[in-house]
């Protein structure tokens, strides 16, 4: 059994703390009854068929994508056993065939894993993020995420997160950002939902394959979560997320990053991208070399590099208008076509 840490837990948090001393730490949390008042998490309470009608008050009969992962996969959402595809289906389907099939999969023993995945409630069901409003989040569109059983392998986010259990109970085990060496990610390029994915099953961890793993493991953070609580997941911080129960939902919050409203490409992955195509070809103490520049220019590790720059030459150190981005961009199109 592992020992995990702890995460450190809240009871009354208003949005000022979080955003002026939380957030900015950019070590997660538990906020206990986040959503405590949400007539959503409320009805979710009192049964799944009671979840399930709430939610039909908004639905206007727009299809959602929807996932199918059969029993085989063991509730997983991953790669096949030999990473050419991935070990679910995935289509569109009307969210009132999907809740009859969520209520009628509860009392069957074998079933497959089934969730509507990082859908806006906006399109789907206008009208429930207005009885269900966050103190924190006036102006954020949230997502929301409902199934049965599943889960969803170590993976990070591009943007600070905070996901909230509106139905069932979920399982979380976190890995700080610097653990990325240790949690062998999968390939860029090939992800079962988007981001590199932990290529380690955490329930069945393969020592003699990924022996650093153990190392992650003993730097894991965990929290189990019930309806209303909430868990904030900074940026980069790589998740493990378990639904626990028959009936599980939940709806996030990304508010900055590269998942934010209204962020410029590139993103930083986009920027992974460009990197390691830039120096593929350079020897081991060449990239050491080019470390030093980035942590100057990019981390800001030592004296800020602006700081003794007049502003009128600072570039892109400095302020820049969404004129100079253009230029840069433009820049980069020219480059990269040759």
């Amino acid at each position: 059994m592992t020992a995990y840490k702890r995460i450190p837990e809240y009871q009354q948090l208003d949005a000022t703390q979080f955003f002026e001393q939380i957030a900015p730490e950019q070590k997660p949390v538990v906020i206990r009854g986040f959503a405590k008042n949400w007539p959503l998490v409320a009805a979710a309470q009192k049964t799944p068929q009671d979840f399930a009608a709430y939610l039909m008050r908004f639905y206007t009969g727009k299809k959602a994508r929807i996932f199918v992962a059969p029993p085989a996969a063991n509730k997983r959402f991953y790669y096949n056993d030999d990473m050419t595809d991935v070990n679910y289906l995935s289509g569109e389907e009307r969210v009132d065939l999907f809740l009859g099939r969520l209520l009628e999969l509860i009392d069957r023993e074998v079933y497959p894993a089934i969730s509507i995945q990082n859908s806006l409630p906006k399109e789907l069901l206008p009208g429930l993020v207005d009885e269900n409003p966050s103190s924190f989040f006036p102006e954020v569109e949230p997502r929301l995420w409902i199934g049965n059983e599943g889960i969803v392998s170590a993976h990070y986010d591009g943007s600070d997160n905070i996901a909230c259990v509106v139905a069932g109970r979920r399982r979380f085990v976190l890995f700080p950002p610097e653990q990325v060496g240790n949690l062998y990610p999968g390939p860029l390029n090939f992800t079962p939902a988007g981001a590199p994915t932990s290529m380690v099953n955490l329930n069945e961890p393969d020592f003699d394959r990924y022996p650093r793993f153990k190392t992650a493991l003993a730097n894991a953070y965990f929290a189990e979560l019930d309806p209303g609580d909430a868990i904030f997941i900074p940026m980069l911080w790589w998740h493990h997320v378990e639904s626990l129960e028959k009936v599980n939902a939940l709806m996030n919050y990304w508010w900055n990053g590269s998942s934010a409203k209204g962020s410029t490409p590139p993103s930083p992955i986009d920027s992974l991208h460009i990197a390691l195509l830039a120096m593929r070809d350079l020897t081991p103490k060449q990239r050491n070399a080019w470390r030093s520049m980035f942590d100057h220019y990019l981390f800001r590790q030592g004296v800020d590099p602006a700081s003794y720059i007049p502003e009128h030459q600072q570039h892109v150190l400095g302020k820049v208008s969404p004129e100079y981005v253009r230029a840069i961009k433009d820049n980069f199109i020219e480059k990269l076509k040759k």
